[in-house]
């Protein structure tokens, strides 16, 4: 029963923190390995630690899914959606990062309208309009040199929205831990497509550093990147249980808000780690963001029609 918010609350706040850590491991780590490579090693250490717990607990381990189609297209928005989260963060602060990944509730609210059915009233396109203000001020677009890579969080943010539009269509008949390994195995097997076709770093012809973060050698200092890489998919898995704990012990609507502490904590860790300070600029689109999804909570409880809060964001 969903009854013990307090100690809900308390699990999505660890959990966030946990994430920000993680967030700072890619960061600190992506000039010494290549994208895929750290999706692959986190992927594979995380389902191995999900496995592993499912048969502790002799749970069974269910791989069919009833919605076949639906299941792929949503791991592959997943996929790519994070792949352009952990570009970005190779030359943007973990703030500005997770503060544009935020406006994947405004994206869930209106797929929600058009694939779901959902009624939007005119209070909550505001809000969605007042948070993509937000988005617009971190942004801080020059047009005549803006730079599209910068849009990164936030085509992870529409990416992860439909993956989450499509999970609460699925999720009736397909449980969250089929769910969560059908993400880890889709993860797996794209991640080797790309060892295949780019692991030798023959496409890795440039100087700039993301660019070779993308298309770098796989292998070249696993030494010093692996160790990083696994204890990357620990905490991803950590995170991960901490935060569907929270969706399990707690009313979704109740501990969904905590989950903007995940900008707080990657302001805290950027600071510490990185020396990033977000600029004032930063800020105020980080407080448009978080007010915007608040009132979007704040309507769905009043409508009790909950769309945007009743996943995990991540």
């Amino acid at each position: 029963m969903k009854n013990n918010n307090p100690k809900g609350i308390l699990y999505i706040l660890v959990g966030m923190a946990i994430f920000s850590i993680q967030d700072a491991l890619i960061k600190f780590v992506y000039e010494d390995t290549a994208l895929y490579e750290l999706y692959f090693g986190r992927t594979l250490t995380a389902i191995i630690l999900l496995t592993s717990y499912l048969l502790f607990t002799k749970q069974k381990i269910i791989l069919k899914t009833h919605y076949p189609f639906l299941t792929i297209f949503r791991v592959v928005c997943f996929f790519f959606g994070f792949s352009f989260f952990y570009i970005s963060l190779t030359f943007m602060s973990l703030a500005m990062a997770n503060a544009l990944f935020f406006s994947s509730p405004f994206f869930i609210s209106i797929l929600a309208m058009l694939f779901l059915k959902e009624k939007i009233g005119i209070r909550r396109w505001s809000a969605i309009f007042v948070g993509f203000i937000g988005v617009y001020i971190i942004l801080n677009p020059d047009f005549e040199n803006f730079n599209i890579m910068n849009l990164g969080p936030v085509a992870c943010a529409l990416c992860y929205a439909i993956s989450m539009t499509i999970t609460k269509f699925t999720s009736d008949k397909d449980n969250v831990y089929t769910q969560m390994i059908h993400l880890y195995i889709g993860a797996i097997s794209i991640s080797v497509l790309f060892f295949i076709f780019t692991g030798n770093g023959q496409f890795n012809n440039f100087t700039d550093p993301t660019f070779q973060f993308m298309l770098r050698e796989w292998f070249t200092n696993p030494t010093y990147a692996w160790p990083i890489i696994v204890v990357m998919g620990v905490t991803a898995t950590f995170s991960f249980y901490f935060v569907f704990s929270a969706y399990h012990i707690a009313s979704p609507s109740a501990v969904s808000l905590f989950e903007y502490s995940l900008i707080i904590w990657s302001i805290i860790t950027g600071y510490l780690v990185f020396d990033d300070m977000p600029s004032a600029r930063t800020f105020i689109g980080v407080l448009l963001i978080i007010s915007a999804g608040v009132y979007i909570y704040i309507r769905e409880k009043a409508r009790d029609q909950y769309i945007a809060t009743e996943n995990p964001i991540r």
